[in-house]
């Protein structure tokens, strides 16, 4: 005789099931998670603390923004005595100058610890090109878009379409240099001036920058820091780039370099910042939102206005 109150897997089996797949995912991760288990690179090479001697690639990608994950992963790769050396896989148009600016110091100093080759991908130029030209061994594709060394800065102006629609400002400062760039009101010949001495400095410490790394005399570096971007197989010529290839060219010249054969492992990162959303999505084969962030990304390039010039 059936029962008068069924129980819920009975009445609705398929959520029922559903709720099981996603209760043992969950207990899995949390397990894996104990143990220690989710140390694997994303390669799959080796647990953390293994003694596999493996090579670091460092994902330098998108407009730069921020290095904090970038500059954390390159230390984390400085310090791990597992990794031998480092690539250093660039993929960005650049961004704002102190981020730029501070991934080359982290790969400065990474240089100076483990042989580090940088590999460029469709584009490594202005703060991508700066953050990557102290690797000892530069390889690009020969349709690679890399160069653009130099410094930009752009104001709008909205004066005279809010005055049209009744809205005034005034500003208040300290000094007449305080609200330079201010869209409310044109530039003075002092804030132009003023502004143009800023952009220099900045461009004086890329361009010296990049002639003491590629050991460039003044002549030759003067030629090439105004801005303009190349392709990888001009900035060959131009001594910006050692190797014409791509990125197995450049993981098997720096295994050489570090006395490794065969299948090495790769430890990549720094790994995106995933919630336990795109976990359960990921394991259940979900469809996820990964096409319209790509879309949004380049959409976002046209609109790039951070201070290196094609940065």
């Amino acid at each position: 005789m059936p029962s008068a109150n069924p129980s819920f897997a009975v009445r609705r089996p398929g959520l029922f099931g559903l709720l099981i797949a996603v209760a043992a995912v969950i207990l899995v991760i949390g397990i894996t998670a104990a143990f220690g288990l989710l140390g694997h690179d994303e390669e799959g090479g080796r647990l953390l603390g293994a003694a596999t001697s493996r090579i670091g690639v460092v994902a330098i990608e998108g407009p730069i923004t921020d290095a904090d994950a970038v500059v954390a992963f390159i230390k984390k790769l400085r310090k791990d005595d597992s990794v031998k050396g480092v690539i250093l896989r660039v993929n960005s148009p650049g961004g704002a100058f102190g981020p730029s600016q501070e991934m080359y110091m982290a790969v400065k100093k990474l240089g100076a610890a483990k042989p580090v080759v940088a590999s460029f991908s469709s584009v490594a130029a202005s703060g991508g090109y700066y953050a990557a030209c102290p690797a000892s061994r530069i390889f690009a594709n020969r349709g690679t878009i890399t160069g653009s060394i130099g410094v930009m800065s752009q104001f709008a102006n909205a004066q005279d379409l809010l005055q049209k629609l009744g809205v005034h400002f005034e500003s208040l400062t300290t000094g007449k240099l305080k609200d330079a760039g201010t869209p409310f009101k044109p530039l003075t010949d002092d804030q132009r001036a003023y502004l143009a001495g800023l952009i220099a400095d900045l461009n004086q410490q890329f361009s010296g920058d990049v002639a003491a790394e590629r050991k460039l005399g003044k002549d030759a570096i003067a030629t090439i820091a105004d801005g303009r971007a190349m392709t990888g197989a001009r900035a060959k010529d131009l001594g910006l780039v050692d190797e014409l290839g791509g990125q197995e060219e450049a993981v098997d010249y720096l295994k050489q370099q570090v006395g490794l054969t065969g299948d090495v492992p790769l430890y990549k990162g720094p790994k995106k910042k995933s919630g336990l959303f795109d976990k359960l999505t990921s394991a259940l084969s979900l469809p996820d939102m990964k096409g319209l962030a790509l879309l949004s990304l380049v959409s976002g390039l046209s609109g790039e206005t951070a201070l290196p010039q094609g940065q």
